[in-house]
């Protein structure tokens, strides 16, 4: 007997060494959940039921937020974290001139719009034909109908100026044509700073596949970057993977995730997040929501009761709605799906290298009046860019 309470004394010194090294090690992520193997509970938002009731504290919560608690568990007033041995934090670039780094690239996958556009309007005298050519290589770039319209009459009603102009003064023509029609006046700002002795809350929504995640992770990497500080929402509570891989993101940069269990309830979450955040006096809480099929109305609702019950908190400063720029047309269905069931603030176009059609910027902020805020130029942690109207339209026709 003796000899097993001196085995069972051993293991109980070994768990708790561990967790103090665990602690000591600077892990940067709060669990919802159970943990099985201590048997406690970690950080929960206030009223907390029991979590084998099926009810959750954002059911239960009806009250204004609640004040800073006084419980060991909570999160507050963070430690510097130290990486985990093979966890190296980076120290991610500042967000400024993003857009002129990349731009290279952007114009070498996007450079077949101006090849086409410049080859036409060069032609000596211009016919009909030559009019609907320019139409069909910016309707395949994805501009729409009304833009494609609009860019064309502006071209049309300068053809004598266009019939003697250099290769240079025809690409600045289309350039400054292009960047008329992406919104140059619209507000871009991201709104990501601390205000009102609160951090700013951003949710990201859109639907399966279209990077949502990733842009969560490289978005606290430009603000990161900034010098500002995060709190990152796992509220991606149906894919086990999508909180893995968010956590991953922040361990990279040292910022705190607040994550459940697989299949709980993603409210809770964006909650607990925000409620984290508060606390800790972040300048922003960045919650990522999960991949909803615009198809589907349930999910939609649900996405709306994330933001309801997030907004116990104060308002949502941002919803940032992503979209796969190879989706074309069908990204205008989905933005407008999405501005049914929540107030979308901007967008941020993915995967704009490749085979991508930067048209899809000028549909969807015409469409809709929602700004393309950030823009996606690729697979690398920073290749995540402010938008930049002028920029973008230089980079879409290339040189002459």
């Amino acid at each position: 007997m003796e000899f097993v309470l001196i085995a069972i004394a051993i293991l109980v010194v070994a768990l708790v060494l561990g967790v103090g090294l665990l602690v000591g090690r600077g892990r940067r992520t709060t669990r919802l959940d159970v943990d099985d193997a201590l048997g406690t509970t970690l950080t929960r938002p206030p009223n907390a039921p029991d979590p084998t009731s099926g009810a959750t504290a954002a059911d239960l919560y009806t009250g204004p937020p609640a004040p800073a608690r006084a419980e060991p568990d909570a999160v507050v007033d963070l430690p510097p974290a130290e990486p985990e041995p093979g966890l190296v934090f980076e120290t991610p670039p500042p967000s400024a001139g993003r857009l002129i780094r990349l731009r290279s690239r952007l114009a070498r996958s996007q450079s077949s719009l101006g090849r086409g556009l410049l080859t036409v309007l060069a032609r000596e005298k211009l016919t009909e034909d030559d009019w609907e050519e320019v139409e069909e290589t910016l309707l395949a770039a994805d501009v729409g109908v009304a833009a494609t319209t609009q860019i064309v009459n502006r071209l049309r009603t300068q053809s004598l100026v266009l019939a003697t102009a250099s290769g240079v003064q025809l690409r600045d023509l289309v350039v400054q044509e292009l960047t008329a029609v992406l919104g140059p006046d619209l507000d871009r700002t991201l709104r990501t700073s601390r205000h009102d002795g609160r951090p700013a809350v951003v949710l990201v929504v859109g639907v399966n596949g279209a990077g949502k995640t990733t842009t969560v992770g490289k978005i606290a990497r430009v603000l990161v970057g900034d010098g500002k500080s995060v709190v990152l929402g796992a509220a991606d509570t149906f894919r086990a993977a999508a909180a893995d891989q968010l956590e991953t993101w922040g361990e990279r940069v040292g910022v705190l995730t607040v994550r459940g269990r697989e299949g709980g309830d993603p409210a809770s979450v964006a909650f607990e997040a925000v409620r984290t955040g508060t606390e800790a006096e972040v300048d922003a809480v960045l919650v990522d929501t999960a991949g909803r099929l615009h198809t589907k109305s349930g999910l939609m609702d649900e996405l709306g009761k994330v933001k309801r019950v997030v907004e116990k908190h104060g308002p949502v400063d941002e919803v940032l709605l992503v979209l796969d720029a190879t989706t074309g047309q069908n990204g205008v269905v989905q933005a407008r799906v999405f501005t049914e069931a929540v107030e979308v603030t901007g967008v941020v176009l993915t995967k704009l290298d490749g085979t991508a059609k930067g048209g899809i910027v000028v549909a969807v902020q015409r469409e809709l009046g929602i700004p393309v805020k950030l823009i996606g130029l690729g697979e690398g942690p920073d290749d995540l860019a402010p938008f930049e109207p002028e920029a973008f339209a230089e980079a879409l026709v290339g040189n002459a």
